[in-house]
Parts: C-alpha cells; structure tokens; sequence
C-alpha cells in the first residue's frame, strides 16, 4: 500500500535500522522503544492486522513466528527471555494499519504490563 509507512520501510523509501531481513519478512528497530531492545517484525506482503490472516498467508505467518527465535538470537536476548506481542485494532492499541510484532527484552517484563 501507498501510504503505509511499514510497506515504505520494505521498499527503502523510509530508512530503518534492519536486523533482519529475507524474502518474506523483516525486522528492524522501533523509533519508540518501551525497552532496551524493541524490535518490530513485519511479514512484507501488506496484512492490514491479525484479523486480515487466513489460510492463503499461514505460511508467511508461520515464517515469521519461527524466525522470531532467530531475531532473539541475534539481539543477544534469547536466553535471558522477551516479550512478543502483537497489538489488533485501535482498542487493541495498533497503531500503524500493517500486521507487525513488537519484540521487546533488556529489562524485567511485567505482568499486567506497565
């Protein structure tokens, strides 16, 4: 989409700090990070929100859940542990139109969060 900061991300026209990327996914850092280490990780293909998965793009989904523990490897957090959350729609707090994951660690994770 056009107008989609995440799809300008994926085409270069916006520069982002990459930690990861391939053919289907990629992850870089939040410009507003909540935590020592906030990286976002997008599937490329435009998915508006989790509402918007189905069958047609449970591979690319499934992609990107298995490469998650590859990010948390190379962001040193894997074994000290993260946090991996995924916001839906407005009440949910989503706040750019693009399915993405907020994964978060360096500090103590609470729960409720805050």
């Amino acid at each position: 989409m056009s107008d989609c900061i995440f799809c300008k991300i994926v085409d270069k026209k916006i520069p982002a700090k990459i930690v990861y990327e391939d053919d289907k996914i990629m992850a870089f850092e939040d410009l507003n990070p909540v935590g020592p280490v906030h990286v976002l990780i997008i599937p490329k293909l435009h998915i508006k929100s989790l509402n918007e998965v189905s069958e047609e793009n449970q591979e690319l989904i499934s992609h990107l859940m298995v490469k998650v523990k590859e990010i948390a490897e190379k962001m040193n957090v894997f074994e000290d542990g993260y946090r991996l959350v995924a916001n839906c729609g407005e009440l949910g707090g989503q706040d750019v139109g693009h399915l993405h994951f907020h994964l978060i660690s360096g500090r103590q994770m609470q729960w409720p969060p805050g």
